[in-house]
């Protein structure tokens, strides 16, 4: 091979290389858990529009906090990683083979979230408190998802929300002190049961040692019976 030659290959090997480098390659998580390229680029164009809206949200849920009493728990945790967002919408995809990512998207309520905290002997009225003044701020209720009441799993109450300008979801986890801190130390529990990876046996033995945490958690008077706050009345035609 002449010395032309040679060097003509080395450029196109190294060419070569450059281009794979630059091809994306989505986003792979454990558990096989991936996104295609162009998911992984609408994720990332949807957590950008979540991070704009959160500045209006936040106003208004510290404000309705501090009417309340309430304690702000992890404020600087109030958006999902990119990372966390991504296996939620993996793992969405493999649990419904037929979605598609928009529609994955569309039904997260939980990429800007807070969690409130009162003690046991005001959590009922403070959480009516703050849900009926983000409903007179122009949020409407999406999801209220009210476990105190279970015999087994989860205690807490867990809302969606949609703001009035941006039209984001988000979410707010209304707690006490115990059921707070039940809900942290089953997180780990919580992330390996829902793995595709863990196997049934696995995620049942995993729901147990659940069930027991928040078995210990005492139930705040009246928590069991809150409800959503009313929709806003419509605007009577003239």
């Amino acid at each position: 091979m002449t010395r032309t030659a040679v060097c003509a290959a080395v450029v196109a090997l190294s060419l070569g290389s450059v281009a794979a480098a630059d091809e994306p390659e989505g986003w792979k998580g454990e558990g096989g858990l991936a996104l295609s390229p162009d998911d992984d680029d609408k994720v990332d164009v949807y957590l950008e529009r979540a991070r704009q809206a959160e500045r209006t949200i936040s106003v208004q849920v510290r404000a309705a906090a501090a009417v309340s009493g309430a304690e702000v728990i992890g404020f600087d945790q109030r958006l999902k990683s990119p990372d966390s967002l991504k296996r939620k919408v993996a793992t969405a995809l493999v649990d419904a083979p037929g979605r598609n990512v928009d529609t994955v998207l569309a039904g997260i309520t939980d990429t800007v979230r807070y969690t409130l905290q009162w003690e046991d002997t005001v959590y009922t009225s403070g959480v009516t408190t703050v849900s009926h003044t983000l409903a007179a701020w122009g949020n409407d209720s999406t999801k209220w998802s009210n476990t105190w009441g279970r015999a087994k799993g989860y205690k807490a109450l867990n809302t969606g929300w949609r703001a009035p300008r941006s039209g984001q979801l988000f979410e707010i986890q209304f707690h006490t002190p115990a059921s707070k801190h039940a809900q942290e130390a089953t997180h780990r529990l919580y992330e390996e049961q829902r793995l595709p990876s863990t196997s049934p046996e696995r995620k049942e033995r995993l729901q147990r040692e659940q069930d027991a945490i928040f078995g210990a958690v005492p139930v705040p008077a009246g928590a069991d019976s809150l409800t959503a706050p009313l929709p806003r009345p419509l605007p009577v035609p003239a």
